[in-house]
């Protein structure tokens, strides 16, 4: 061979490796395997992280579709219990039945001289609009006239008719006994023959109640119910007698 050639030849014989060599590449393993092992712990705990987080999401899920399905009832609830809806219907189921008994009442009182009619809508400002009303019509021979327009005794009849008409009404609905009636003062505001139709109706409708008290300072009207409590009032101070 030349010269040249044999320096391009390769080394034959492999270099010694000493145990400082083996050290530092013990060490670098080591090195390495603790990275490895430092993102191992690292990526564990992610995916307990993220483990927990697809708990949560799930947990979350569930109480939102909890929660949707309580948005729906109380939605329905209250469309059922707004104005046109649970309330709006038993008052418009009962309304017949209150004008009905109301205007025999009213009948009794002023020889069927006034009717009632109860109004539960009117017209709005806008056209085709109508609004949720409850007005009380009144007529007599003449013709309807507002309430306002009608003397007090007139009114305390009406009055005197409607409340009478609701207490039977709810005894009814509620399947028991209104046990107690109680009438303070009002007679003042009637003529002798107003007088007589509301003692007439009270009579009329005093076995309905266990008790029926009227109150009055009218002597005319003392003898007109079967008993009386009678008040005296002197300077010792007021005293009570029942009488038969």
């Amino acid at each position: 061979r030349t010269l040249s050639s044999l320096e391009d030849a390769p080394n034959s014989e492999a270099e010694p490796v000493t145990a400082s060599d083996l050290r530092a590449t013990l060490q670098a393993g080591r090195q390495d395997l603790d990275r490895v092992l430092a993102q191992l712990g690292a990526t564990q705990q992610r995916l307990q992280h993220l483990e927990a987080i697809a708990v949560q999401h799930r947990d979350l899920q569930t109480e939102c579709q909890q929660t949707r399905r309580q948005v729906q009832v109380y939605r329905e609830l209250a469309r059922a219990y707004g104005h046109n809806g649970i309330p709006a219907a038993i008052v418009e189921s009962a309304l017949p039945e209150l004008e009905a008994e109301a205007n025999r009442i009213l009948g009794q009182l002023t020889a069927s001289q006034l009717h009632l009619h109860f109004i539960t809508q009117r017209s709005g400002k806008r056209q085709g609009r109508t609004i949720d009303t409850l007005d009380i019509a009144i007529a007599d021979p003449r013709g309807s006239r507002p309430y306002e327009t009608y003397s007090g005794g007139e009114t305390f009849r009406i009055n005197f008719a409607i409340r009478l008409a609701l207490s039977r009404l709810m005894m009814q609905r509620a399947g028991t006994r209104l046990q107690t009636l109680l009438i303070d003062e009002g007679f003042g505001t009637q003529d002798r023959t107003g007088r007589e139709l509301l003692v007439s109706a009270i009579n009329a409708v005093a076995s309905d109640f266990a008790c029926l008290l009227v109150i009055t300072h009218l002597p005319a009207l003392r003898d007109r119910f079967p008993s009386r409590i009678q008040v005296q009032r002197s300077e010792g101070g007021s005293s009570l007698a029942v009488l038969a």
